[in-house]
C-alpha cells in the first residue's frame, strides 16, 4: 500500500512541477503558440533587416522594410501579452531561421532576393496556419483575440510575398 501512495504522491508532484514550469501540458497549446509566434516574429525582423540592406530588387527591399516595421510592432504586442499571462517568448531565432540567415549571408544579387522571398513565402504560409489555429482553438481568450486581430496582416504579408516573388527578374522558380 505504501508503494501505491508513493506513486500517487510522485504523480501529483510531477503534475505540480509541470504547472509551476508552465509546461505545454499545464498551459495547453497557448505556450507553444507564443513560443512559435515570437520566434517567427524575431526571425522576420532579423531577416528583414538583412534583406533591407542586401536586396537588389527594390520591391524585395520595400517588402523587407515592411516586414521589419509590422513584425516589430506585433512582437512588442505579443511580448506584452505573454508577460501578462506568464508565458515565455522565444529569446532567439530557431535553428531553421539561423541556417536561413547563414545562407542569405553568403548570397548576393538576384540569388539573395530569390532565397529571401522563397523563405518569406514558406514562413508566411506557416504563420497563417499557426495563427488560424490559435484564433480558433486557443485556450486563452486574449491570445485568441490577438491572433485573430493579427491574422489579416499575415495574410496581407503572404499576398505581398507572392507578388514580390512572382515579379522577381530572372526567376524561373515557382512559389512554394
Amino acid at each position: 500500500m505504501s508503494k501505491v501512495l508513493t506513486c500517487a504522491a510522485l504523480g501529483l508532484a510531477v503534475v505540480a512541477l509541470a504547472a509551476a514550469r508552465g509546461d505545454e501540458s499545464a498551459k495547453g497549446g497557448d505556450q507553444h503558440f507564443v513560443h512559435k509566434a515570437s520566434g517567427a516574429g524575431l526571425a522576420e525582423v532579423n531577416l528583414g533587416f538583412l534583406a533591407a540592406k542586401r536586396a537588389s530588387d527594390p520591391e524585395v527591399r520595400k517588402f523587407a522594410e515592411r516586414m521589419v516595421r509590422d513584425h516589430t510592432k506585433a512582437n512588442k504586442e505579443l511580448i506584452a501579452l505573454a508577460n501578462k499571462k506568464g508565458l515565455k517568448v522565444a529569446e532567439a531565432m530557431d535553428e531553421k531561421h539561423r541556417k536561413c540567415e547563414e545562407k542569405l549571408l553568403s548570397l548576393r544579387g538576384a540569388a539573395f532576393d530569390r532565397e529571401y522571398m522563397d523563405g518569406q513565402l514558406k514562413d508566411h504560409k506557416e504563420a497563417v496556419g499557426l495563427f488560424e489555429k490559435e484564433s480558433k482553438s486557443g485556450k486563452d481568450e486574449d491570445l485568441k483575440a490577438w491572433a485573430g486581430k493579427t491574422l489579416p496582416h499575415l495574410r496581407e504579408h503572404l499576398k505581398m510575398a507572392q507578388e514580390a516573388h512572382k515579379n522577381l527578374k530572372g526567376t524561373s522558380r515557382t512559389s512554394k
